[in-house]
């Protein structure tokens, strides 16, 4: 178990990153690319990926940085720096200007359960072309894995942060904490992460807590094993249904057709109404109609892919994913 200790001045630092990690979202795809899980909404992911690491001839270029992810356990803080919060190129500087004495400790913690090939050792001495092939290596993987099907990653996390936004407003900062169950419990001034791998205290001294929503991170949440660095909690999202390529989601029949029951008046401000996030009881009191009308359309544009409906206690709240934000720009 993981325990996460807060004071008062902890609560008023801690936030939410301001949109998917472009950094985080590359590692932690890493592992369920070559982990043995068999999540049916990665599987398409994954076989794609695989076929076109293949077809590039990318295998042997990106080595090193498979390496330094392995399927389970530990690896490397320096890989995720605290920067890429502003995004991939703030990330990836930050990375080549590593220290050397910090890839010499995360690589010496990684090389005690895994094997490493020889370019780690250049690395590890804080070879300046090392780090910059590392960068590359991220940067080719990324084009093949991760841009492709940026645009529903970001949805899944512009989804929770919508739950976030609506936990603090009504409840503070401890309400955001508490809405992040049933991965963590919330009580007393400490935050749980009960199926955390290893028993850990952590205790953030007045630094607050950066929450970082992440669709490739599995069903436990991750931190970094250096409690000097900033501190920050990676927790997963609900995915909103199978991970498919830009290109493949518009060209789906299946999501034409959909489409097709959603012409109407009603349902598209349904729509509208679900634009900053709305629980069913206040597009009924907006809109004038039935819980039961509201509950009814909003199923409708749930299921052609328009919104995504989370349930928090007594209430369901709807947020657009891409397709819907399209539709309603449209």
């Amino acid at each position: 178990m993981l325990k996460i200790h807060f004071s008062g001045e902890d609560i008023l630092r801690t936030r939410v990153a301001p949109a998917a990690d472009p950094v985080w979202e590359l590692v932690l795809s890493l592992h369920v690319l070559r982990g043995r899980t068999r999540d049916p909404l990665t599987a398409n992911w994954r076989r794609s990926v695989a076929r076109d690491l293949r077809q590039d001839s990318a295998s042997e270029q990106l080595r090193l940085l498979f390496a330094l992810n392995p399927p389970r356990g530990y690896f490397p803080d320096f890989l995720t720096p605290y920067a890429s919060v502003e995004g991939f190129e703030a990330g990836l500087d930050a990375l080549r200007r590593t220290p050397a004495q910090l890839l010499q400790r995360d690589l010496s913690v990684l090389a005690a359960e895994n094997q490493l090939p020889s370019s780690a050792a250049a690395l590890a001495r804080g070879e300046v072309s090392a780090l910059h092939h590392l960068a590359e290596s991220m940067e080719q993987y990324r084009s093949l894995a991760i841009s492709p099907y940026w645009s529903r990653i970001q949805a899944a996390v512009a989804a929770d942060r919508t739950r976030r936004a609506r936990a603090l407003l009504d409840g503070g900062v401890e309400g955001l904490l508490t809405s992040l169950r049933p991965t963590m419990r919330w009580e007393s001034g400490v935050l749980e992460v009960r199926s955390y791998p290893h028993s850990r205290e952590l205790h953030l001294d007045g630094r607050g807590l950066l929450l970082v929503p992440s669709f490739f991170c599995a069903a436990t949440p991750v931190a970094l094993l250096d409690p000097a660095l900033p501190p920050v909690l990676v927790y997963p999202v609900d995915r909103l249904g199978a991970l498919v390529s830009a290109d493949a989601s518009a060209a789906s029949g299946a999501a034409r057709e959909s489409l097709a029951a959603l012409l109407g008046r009603t349902r598209a401000a349904v729509l509208q109404a679900s634009d900053e996030g709305c629980t069913t009881g206040e597009v009924a009191r907006q809109l004038n109609i039935s819980p039961a009308a509201a509950s009814q359309h909003a199923t409708v544009l749930r299921n052609a892919g328009l919104l995504v409906s989370h349930r928090e206690r007594n209430s369901v709240l709807h947020t657009l994913t891409p397709l819907g934000r399209a539709m309603l720009d449209a």
